[in-house]
């Protein structure tokens, strides 16, 4: 079964983000996740622009920037100048008083326009966003911090969101928690990516060919 595996760098080592970057690279990795914060709209301090700037120049694989920041429409083009035609941003809809417009700005600079949904964010109050966005980014935590424990309420938000995807034209992603049996689970429910954190990937001593190796060959 094909899906994607996306790495959340802000659980990366980052006194070594070079050597990072190569090691997913050579194991397999699909793309690099990048988490953005500002403090405001979450109470954390993740990755920061250079950050991002210097793994999308570092690497071909895509990135996929999720902006946990409030009014992104403000600074939208400080990220948009510095990542590459194909990559996806992510915004949060509650975050933006005119959410379809900063998606409009992703668009124009031929990015791939997502949003991120909370796990207190109903499918309902996004359903117009659904119709302009390519990818969703279903967050199965509260988010602002890595190794937080799954929400299991959010597998109601997935049973609604997954049947909508080929009528609007959208993607669904998984973010948070992400473990082995949540991929069998929900890969052949028709999620098309997980992002992978300390959960899955980023263990001590781990072994990132090894562990990717391993959810490939998951038996569905």
């Amino acid at each position: 079964m094909n899906f994607e595996l996306c790495a959340s760098m802000m659980c990366a080592d980052f006194g070594n983000l070079y050597g990072e970057v190569r090691a997913l690279e050579a194991a397999g990795i699909d793309s690099f996740h990048i988490d953005i914060m500002d403090g405001r709209y979450v109470p954390n301090f993740a990755m920061s622009l250079n950050d991002m700037a210097y793994i999308a120049s570092v690497t071909s694989k895509p990135l996929d920037v999720h902006l946990m920041i409030e009014h992104p429409n403000t600074h939208i083009e400080l990220f948009l100048d510095k990542l590459r035609p194909g990559d996806t941003v992510y915004i949060h809809p509650e975050a933006e008083y005119h959410p379809s417009t900063t998606l409009q700005k992703i668009i124009n600079a031929k990015m791939i326009p997502g949003i991120a949904i909370n796990p207190g964010t109903s499918v309902e109050t996004v359903m117009e966003m659904l119709q302009i966005v390519s990818k969703v980014l279903v967050m199965s935590v509260n988010p602002g911090n890595a190794g937080q424990m799954y929400l299991p309420y959010v597998s109601k938000k997935y049973d609604k969101i997954l049947p909508l995807q080929k009528e609007m034209g959208f993607d669904v992603y998984w973010d948070g928690a992400c473990t082995a049996d949540k991929i069998l689970e929900y890969a052949p429910k028709g999620v098309k990516g997980f992002v992978l954190g300390t959960s899955l990937l980023f263990r001590r001593n781990a072994n990132y060919a090894e562990q990717i190796v391993n959810i490939r060959n998951l038996k569905f």
